[in-house]
């Protein structure tokens, strides 16, 4: 992010924040989305917006090297970008690209080139974005992940407790009795859509029960995390309005702000904290007044959301697309289930629910043959990593039974490794579970559809036939 840009969001963050008290969350935003229109409309946009227009992905050996754009959202909503990244591996593994819509980056994309970045935070800064593009002018709001320490280490520390061993084994039962329920739901009939069916309404009731969010109203986290992490400025994704993320985003300053205070009076009142994410925020001295800065209220609460969201639900959708492109591996899984802990990890190195991270270099950095400026942006390509065939054998293959697939690089290493990394390994080996108790197959009937962005590889719709135990296909 420029410079000048950087210092308008500062000074933008402590208005906000030193007003927090007299004026509600929901209404500074608003308030901002005013002023943003007003600015636009008098001096034009301070960063104009890219517009993506879709057209067919080219064959990547008809390209010059330096002509290799992996930003491009519609390499991954055709499913072509394995080739791109093959080539950059092969040929340019640490690769400058200076003319994308997103302004120009570096590509890591080996797996061992993207473990010494990841780990190097006294070299790359994760500030003040870990997406490749920027967040909708006025909204740049500030989360953990992309925090350096100190800072992100006390942040991350006051919620950490919430996916601990001993909440999730507590947690076990209630997610087999969701997932369940859900599954025992399904048409045996007629294909569906298993993307809102399964995958959204699974994630959408754990978010609720980790937020302690209204239950009934769990759809709204779902459809906040995909309009955040799908805005066209920072992902290539297809919203490209941003006064309907002015909105979304005061619509959850006002219902989160709502359950903050109704906690805080409670508590005030006598009642014993929760475990949920709120009540931890509130128990620990470095975030209990989180609320009086609405900028990192936001976005950390946005950062759980999307976190929350985005790994479990496109990995509960890739794994059933995995399993219809390699139908031998559901074969091996019906025959030993005892596979199930180690085909979640090679589920979620395959899907790779989370294509990257940005990071800025903080000092010229070599690496790779090249030298990374002061400055510069630099993307680690986890997408690229779990398909490095110097790490993987046979890469592109899903192998239930592969010998290394926890060590994919799917939850990031060094201190921003996914926070959630276990839940969510939870809830795919229940799903997984309770799959094999109903059902003998489940046909893939359509060409899945693949979500438009940079960052989030996941799935619009995959139509699926059921066939119950005991039944034969049809």
């Amino acid at each position: 992010m420029p410079t000048l840009s950087k210092t308008f969001d500062d000074i933008q963050s402590r208005v906000i924040n030193a007003t927090s008290r007299v004026v509600p969350m929901h209404r500074q935003i608003q308030g901002l989305k005013l002023l943003m229109g007003a600015k636009k409309k008098a001096f034009g946009p301070r960063r104009p917006v890219p517009e993506f227009v879709e057209s067919a992905i080219p064959d990547v050996n008809t390209l010059a090297l330096e002509d290799i754009d992996v930003s491009n959202p519609f390499l991954y909503r055709q499913d072509q970008w394995r080739a791109y990244f093959k080539r950059l591996r092969d040929e340019a593994p640490v690769h400058y690209q200076k003319n994308s819509p997103f302004g120009p980056f570096w590509s890591v994309t080996r797996f061992e080139d993207i473990l010494f970045v990841d780990k190097s935070h006294d070299l790359f800064s994760a500030e003040p974005q870990i997406i490749l593009g920027d967040p909708p002018e006025g909204l740049s709001v500030e989360m953990f992940i992309a925090m350096d320490p100190p800072k992100h280490d006390v942040q991350r520390s006051s919620v950490q407790g919430v996916v601990a061993p001993k909440n999730l084994k507590e947690m076990e039962g209630l997610i087999r009795s969701r997932t369940g329920d859900v599954l025992d739901s399904l048409p045996l009939d007629k294909p569906f859509n298993w993307v809102p069916v399964v995958s959204k309404e699974l994630t959408g009731r754990m978010l609720a029960t980790l937020l302690d969010f209204p239950y009934e109203e769990r759809h709204k986290l779902v459809e906040w995390s995909d309009r955040m992490a799908g805005a066209a400025s920072a992902t290539g994704g297809e919203y490209a309005d941003e006064e309907i993320m002015f909105d979304d985003a005061a619509d959850m300053a006002w219902s989160f702000s709502r359950l903050w205070r109704d906690k805080e009076a409670r508590r005030a009142a006598g009642e014993e904290p929760g475990f949920d994410l709120i009540s931890l925020l509130q128990s620990n001295d470095e975030t209990k007044d989180l609320i009086n800065r609405p900028m990192e209220f936001i976005g950390n609460l946005t950062l759980l959301i999307v976190g929350g969201n985005d790994t479990t639900r496109n990995s509960m959708s890739g794994g059933l697309v995995a399993m219809n492109e390699f139908p031998k591996e559901f074969k091996k899984l019906k025959a030993k289930p005892e596979l199930i802990p180690n085909m979640v990890s090679e589920i979620i190195r395959w899907q790779t629910p989370l294509a990257y991270m940005r990071r800025i270099a903080k000092q010229d950095v070599e690496l790779g043959g090249q030298t990374i400026k002061k400055g510069d942006r630099v993307v680690m390509w986890y997408a690229s990593g779990n398909r490095d065939e110097r790490k993987f054998e046979n890469p592109d293959q899903f192998i239930i039974d592969r010998k290394d697939a926890r060590n994919h690089m799917s939850f990031g290493y060094g201190v921003h490794r996914c926070m959630g990394n276990r839940l969510a390994e939870l809830q795919l080996r229940i799903l997984w579970e309770e799959i094999l108790k109903r059902f003998d197959n489940i046909e893939v009937v359509e060409e899945p559809k693949r979500v438009q962005s940079n960052f989030v590889r996941g799935y619009s719709e995959v139509m699926v036939k059921l066939t119950p135990k005991g039944k034969k296909a049809g």
